[in-house]
């Protein structure tokens, strides 16, 4: 029952991180109609970003490990960027309302604020 709790703690904090991200960061749209189709777009975008995250970013990390030593690790704001967009691609190609207008600014800064609102949002839901 605890990996249940933790995983929709995750998809529900990272969903709500995703809705906070259409309506601050200009780039980020979400075109739905009503509420439970927002919540369940909301929700199937934050499973797309999951899987995406979990699993590309080993094999990026694995295989660009030179790149991130070279630059100290600034090279993670583009390729959290790029799995970004790459989630609003996919999200497209399945048909949901959500759109992400380009790399710069709203992939990079959508990435980084759905990161440190899912990571604030984990930290003060999962205690135990």
């Amino acid at each position: 029952m605890g990996f249940l709790k933790g995983l929709l703690i995750r998809v529900g904090a990272t969903a709500v991180a995703f809705w906070l991200a259409t309506l601050l960061i200009p780039g980020i749209s979400l075109d739905t109609e009503s509420i439970s189709e927002t919540i369940l777009t909301l929700i199937l975008v934050a499973v797309i970003f999951g899987v995406v995250n979990g699993v590309l970013q080993p094999i990026i990390k694995t295989v660009g490990c030179g790149f991130y030593l070279l630059t100290l690790g600034l090279i993670a704001l583009v390729v959290n960027g790029l799995l970004f967009l790459l989630t609003g691609w996919i999200a497209d190609q399945a048909g949901l309302p959500f759109d992400v207008d380009g790399f710069w600014p709203a992939a990079v800064l959508g990435a980084l604020f759905v990161g440190i609102v899912t990571w604030i949002l984990g930290a003060i839901l999962d205690r135990d």
